[in-house]
C-alpha cells in the first residue's frame, strides 16, 4: 500500500489507526489464540502512536494476568479461593425455569452448569447479558450454593468489550471524501490484515471485499464457494464479535433457531450473520425440518418453531470448497454440485441473495499479511455493525434505480441488499442523490449486484430446467 494512503489514514483516523506489525504481533500473542478485534484493542492500549511501537513489556505482563496460556490455572486459582480476572469469550444462558443465569468459558474449561451470573451484575448491564456469545474483561470467584452443599463459579464483575460504545458515521463519510475509490478499498483491505499490493487487479479486490457485505446489510444471504487458502475462515471468524462461524459437526433446528426444552433461542437470533464453513463437513440433523425453517427465514426472516416464531436480521452465508481445473476455474458449470445434498433445491438456493466466485481470489501467502499504518479492527467492524441499521443508503438506492415492471421480487431485493451493501462499503460518503457519482454506482454497485444474483439464478437452472434465468432490466433514474 503505497505511503500516502497510510498518511491520510493516520491524518484522517488519527485516534482509529494502528500499526500493524505481523511478525512481531505473532510473537506477543503466542499461545494465545485471539480473534483480531480483541488484539488490536489490547494494542491500541499499548501502542505509541507517534511512532507504532507497542510497549511489548507492559502488554505481555496485562496478557499474562487476564488471559493465562495453561488453561489448567484459572480453575486451579478458582478452587485455591482467589478471584480470577480474564478477558475472554464466554456463553450466556437464561434458565427460565429455574430463574438463574448461567455462564461457560470453554476456553478455560468453566462448564455451563458451573457458571451463575448473580442478580446485581445482571441487573447492573440491562440488555448486555443475554442469551449468546460475549466478549468481556469478567471477575471469578468460587462461591457455595444456597444449600451449602456444593460450588458454583461466579461472575461477580464484568466489563463489556465494547471499546467503542458508539462510532459517527458522520465521521467516517466525511473522512471517505479524502480517499480516492482505489485507495479507499485498499484502506478496506488493509483493515482486514491483508496487503491490497497482493491482489492482481481491481476485480480481485472488489471480490474479496464483497465477503464484508453481510456485515454491513441485514439479512443478505450469500454463498461463496472457493478453493482452500483463500482466506474465508479467517474474515468471518476473526473480524467482528458480531458473527458466527459453524464449522464442522453436527447442527440441529433447536440449535439454528429455538430450542423449546431449554426455552432458548439459537444462534442466527443474537448476531448479525451466521457463516457455514466448510459445509461439506457439516452434518445436518432432522434436515428436512431444517430445510423448511430455513426456507421461511431465507425468504423473509422469520420462521415458526413449535408454533413459536422466531425472527431476526441476521444474514447466512454458506462457504464451501470447489474443485479447479489447471486453470482456475471450476471444473463443473455446475457450481451448487458442490454442497451437500440437502441444499441441492432450487426453491431453497433462489431465496440466497449473493454469490462470490471464490475461485478469482489469490491463495494467501505470508507476502499478503499487511504491515503498515491502517484502521483498527475493532473500530472498523463496530463501523459495519452501526450501518445495519442506517435505512439512508437503501433509501437512496430507490431514488437511484427502478425495476421493468414485473420484475422478479426475490430478483429486485437481492439486487437491492448487494447494491445497499455496497454503497455503506465503498462510499459512505453518498448521503444524498446529489453526492452520487452514477458512473462509479454502477461499476462497483450496480453492475456487480446483478452480476452476483444472476449467478444464483443461473445454478438454479442447472438444478431445476424449468427455472427461469433471466435477471429483471435495471434502469439509472
Amino acid at each position: 500500500m503505497k505511503a500516502d494512503i497510510s498518511e491520510k489514514i493516520r491524518t484522517y483516523f488519527s485516534q482509529m489507526s494502528i500499526y500493524k506489525d505481523p511478525e512481531k504481533t505473532n510473537s506477543i500473542f503466542a499461545g494465545r489464540n485471539l480473534p483480531a478485534f480483541v488484539k488490536d484493542f489490547l494494542l491500541k492500549r499499548y501502542l505509541n502512536v507517534q511512532t507504532g511501537e507497542i510497549d511489548t513489556l507492559g502488554l505481555t505482563q496485562f496478557l499474562d494476568q487476564v488471559i493465562p496460556t495453561v488453561t489448567g490455572s484459572v480453575k486451579d486459582r478458582i478452587v485455591s479461593g482467589q478471584e480470577v480476572v480474564l478477558l475472554a469469550r464466554f456463553i450466556i444462558y437464561i434458565d427460565l425455569v429455574k430463574g438463574q443465569k448461567q455462564f461457560a468459558i470453554p476456553d478455560y474449561g468453566i462448564k455451563l452448569r458451573e457458571g451463575i451470573i448473580p442478580e446485581f451484575v445482571y441487573n447492573k448491564h440491562q440488555g448486555e447479558l443475554v442469551d449468546g456469545e460475549k466478549w468481556g474483561i469478567v471477575k471469578l470467584c468460587l462461591l457455595p450454593d444456597s444449600d451449602g452443599k456444593k460450588f458454583h463459579v461466579q461472575m461477580v464483575d464484568y466489563k463489556p468489550f465494547k471499546p467503542y460504545s458508539s462510532v459517527d458515521i458522520n465521521y467516517l463519510a466525511e473522512a471517505r471524501q479524502h480517499f480516492t475509490t482505489d485507495e479507499w478499498m485498499d484502506l478496506l483491505l488493509s483493515a482486514m490484515e491483508y496487503d491490497p499490493d497482493g491482489f492482481a487487479n481491481a476485480t480481485q479486490k472488489l471480490e474479496f471485499l464483497t465477503r464484508l457485505l453481510i456485515f454491513a446489510e441485514p439479512r443478505l444471504n450469500v454463498i461463496e464457494l472457493a478453493p482452500k487458502g483463500t482466506g474465508k475462515s479467517y474474515v468471518f471468524g476473526n473480524l467482528s464479535k458480531y458473527g458466527w462461524l459453524v464449522s464442522g459437526g453436527k447442527v440441529t433446528r433447536a440449535k439454528l433457531f429455538y430450542d423449546k426444552s431449554k426455552q432458548q433461542n439459537g444462534i442466527i437470533k443474537n448476531h448479525d450473520f451466521t457463516v457455514f464453513d466448510e459445509i461439506q463437513t457439516i452434518v445436518f440433523q432432522e434436515p428436512a425440518e431444517i430445510q423448511a425453517a430455513l426456507k421461511s427465514y431465507l425468504e423473509s426472516g422469520k420462521t415458526t418453531i413449535d408454533n413459536n416464531e422466531f425472527s431476526s436480521e441476521c444474514g447466512l452465508m454458506l462457504m464451501g470448497n470447489i474443485p479447479l481445473n489447471e486453470q482456475r476455474r471450476p471444473i463443473s458449470p455446475k457450481y451448487f454440485g458442490s454442497l451437500p445434498e440437502n441444499f441441492r433445491e432450487s426453491a431453497l438456493l433462489d431465496r440466497f441473495h449473493c454469490f462470490i466466485e471464490g475461485w478469482l481470489l489469490p491463495r494467501i501467502d505470508t507476502s499478503m499479511i499487511f504491515k503498515g499504518w491502517t484502521i483498527n479492527v475493532e473500530y472498523f467492524s463496530e463501523i459495519l455493525h452501526t450501518m445495519r441499521t442506517n435505512n439512508a443508503y437503501s433509501l437512496l438506492f430507490d431514488q437511484l434505480c427502478r425495476f421493468e415492471e414485473k420484475a422478479d421480487v426475490r430478483d429486485s431485493k437481492a439486487i437491492k441488499r448487494i447494491a445497499t451493501g455496497y454503497m455503506k462499503l465503498l462510499f459512505p460518503q453518498w448521503r444524498s442523490i446529489n453526492d452520487v457519482n452514477k458512473e462509479e454506482f454502477e461499476m462497483y454497485c450496480l453492475n456487480p449486484a446483478i452480476h452476483r444474483r444472476g449467478i444464483i439464478k443461473e445454478q438454479c437452472r442447472n438444478i431445476d430446467p424449468e427455472f427461469k434465468s433471466r435477471m429483471p432490466d435495471v434502469y439509472l433514474v
